[in-house]
């Protein structure tokens, strides 16, 4: 089990990474302002549900594997931008909702696998989890696989707390804005948002020095 002070060292650097806007935050932002503090909070589930299964990937060796191996990373970043028009699609056809009903297909077991789905399939996620968490695994205070998971765990507790809280806090702050004209942009926005985010997966340069994985 990793030490006191490496999880500690380890947690700041943590919220460090966790404040800086990234993918997560502002996938999480979109469904905030759309479909209120639920689906924020969905979010931050579902990002959760990522986390885990991608710490339990690194704790196993799998992500390194799945990485090294040739038009992976280029397969799963398209995968990705795919999968995010198709929702910036879903929100141009999305239709003005009537007066007394303003929820836009927030569902939260739909938005929460949404999320899950939008962080498996974003590689910069696979690289942080690789290339991040090693860098406090000490060999000699126990078994690579346990601290790699411990510290995913860790991470990812950590990252629910703060996305929970974002979430929740930025939902309510929408869900008073709940008249069907307000709530039609919103959902435009969100389209907005996710149209972003894909074009940004399929500009990402693997290659370039200056690119690193990071936490949001």
């Amino acid at each position: 089990m990793p030490e006191l002070h490496t999880l500690l060292i380890f947690s700041t650097a943590v919220l460090g990474l966790l404040l800086v806007p990234g993918p997560n935050m502002a996938f999480l932002f979109a469904h905030s302002l759309a479909h209120g503090p639920r689906g924020g909070l969905a979010v931050a589930v579902g990002i959760l549900v990522a986390d885990l299964v991608l710490s339990a990937l690194t704790a196993a060796g799998i992500t390194a594997v799945l990485i090294a191996l040739p038009g992976a990373f280029d397969a799963i970043r398209i995968a990705g931008a795919l999968y995010l028009l198709g929702l910036a699609l879903q929100c141009v056809q999305a239709r003005r909702p009537a007066a007394g009903n303003v929820a836009v297909d927030g569902h939260w077991g739909r938005v929460l696998r949404r999320a899950a789905v939008n962080s498996l399939f974003n590689p910069k996620a696979l690289l942080f989890f690789m290339v991040f968490l090693p860098q406090f695994v000490d060999p000699g205070v126990g078994p690579v696989a346990m601290q790699l998971a411990i510290l995913g765990l860790l991470l990812s507790i950590e990252a629910l707390a703060f996305h929970a809280l974002l979430g929740i806090s930025s939902g309510f702050l929408a869900h008073r804005m709940t008249t069907p004209r307000v709530q039609h942009v919103l959902v435009r926005v969100q389209g907005a948002i996710f149209l972003g985010l894909a074009v940004r997966l399929l500009l990402i340069d693997p290659s370039a020095p200056a690119w690193r994985p990071d936490a949001g």
